[in-house]
């Protein structure tokens, strides 16, 4: 048998077929999160940014935007049920401060069952005092909720004023053993400058519609007689705003209520020590916010260990107030002209001082 010769250039015929052509295979680098890696780093992202909302929702449940902060104190950081210390600091002055503030956050929260009022104060204007005294008693009575006071450094004057909020509630004032209070009396700050204008040729030539509406005016001359008429005048306010401090100070105070001469001993304007006060009956019990916490859970029907204390602090300024120096200079310039003109005008003051009240710190 013949074979053909296979054609030039090609291997001789073995019977068998040729092998594959050799493939050639690149293998992709494996990543840390595999081959859906860029989906799963946006679900984490995504998941974050939800976090980050609903830390900011948790936050703005518990403290309404722009209101009162609130923060833990003391006893039962897990307990649901609150005993709400609500601070009084500085010059007690009119207007809805940030005392009214933490008062409208207690009245809205209806976890909180005891009050903690916390008085640092020399006191401040009549009006201040009375409107303060009054949203208290009506809070605590709205809500049935017992009130205990802590005294700070001082609570004197208008301080001592709304510290009677207490009523009748038994063994719920507490003065610490450094504490200064009383101060119970009314004064109208007066000044004559009328000399020192003479001393430059300046006359007050104010015109009104009756002599009286330039009363406690310190730039006008007056004569003797017309001097002692306007005194008889301003104390007249006086006695009428000092008999109603007295009336507070009974509703307060049911151990002086039925006893004139020891109510009488005591409304002298006088400053007392912490030990003072408890012996005259000023005040209850010596002893810190601690105990007055204690007090208020014990005056709730409350065990201490099933209650949280919690605190009010006032919200930071938004980086948006800050950065408007308009708004800034509008304010400050509001503020001098009120100052100004609370030293103008003749005011009757629940305080423990001599000074205007242009020198006040009017936080409440």
């Amino acid at each position: 048998m013949s074979t053909t010769p296979p054609p030039a250039g090609e291997p001789p015929y073995s019977g068998a077929a040729s092998p594959p052509a050799p493939q050639i295979v690149v293998q992709q680098q494996v990543t840390a999160f595999g081959r859906y890696g860029k989906f799963i780093l946006m679900l984490l992202a995504f998941a974050v940014m939800s976090i980050f909302g609903l830390v900011s929702s948790y936050q703005s449940y518990f403290n309404s935007p722009g209101g009162p902060q609130e923060k833990f104190h003391s006893l039962s950081a897990e307990a649901t049920d609150k005993v709400a210390i609500v601070t009084v600091s500085g010059t007690i002055m009119e207007g809805n401060g940030f005392v009214k503030k933490q008062l409208d956050s207690v009245r809205k929260d209806k976890d909180v069952v005891a009050i903690v009022l916390r008085i640092d104060s020399p006191g401040g204007t009549v009006t201040g005092s009375d409107y303060l005294y009054h949203h208290v008693r009506k809070l605590c009575k709205d809500r049935e909720l017992p009130l205990v006071v802590s005294m700070g450094s001082m609570c004197a004057s208008g301080g001592y004023y709304i510290a009677m909020a207490v009523g009748d509630n038994p063994d719920a004032i507490f003065a610490e053993p450094t504490t200064w209070t009383g101060s119970i009396g009314v004064v109208i700050p007066h000044y004559d400058l009328s000399g020192l204008l003479a001393s430059y040729d300046i006359k007050d030539d104010s015109i009104a519609s009756h002599k009286y509406k330039l009363m406690g005016s310190p730039t006008r001359t007056l004569n003797e007689e017309e001097r002692a008429e306007e005194r008889t005048l301003f104390q007249e306010l006086v006695d009428q705003s000092f008999a109603r401090f007295k009336d507070i100070v009974r509703s307060g105070r049911p151990d002086l209520r039925n006893d004139e001469e020891a109510l009488n001993k005591i409304a002298t304007g006088q400053i007392f020590t912490a030990s003072q006060a408890l012996e005259y009956g000023l005040v209850d019990k010596i002893g810190f916010i601690e105990d007055a916490v204690k007090r208020a859970a014990k005056l709730a029907n409350r065990d201490p260990e099933t209650l949280r204390c919690v605190r009010y602090e006032e919200p930071p300024t938004s980086l948006s107030t800050l950065l408007s120096s308009k708004a800034n200079q509008s304010s400050l310039l509001n503020s001098d002209l009120q100052g100004f003109l609370d030293l103008a005008s003749p005011r009757a003051y629940y305080l423990c001082t001599w000074l205007p009240s242009i020198l006040s710190n009017s936080k409440p």
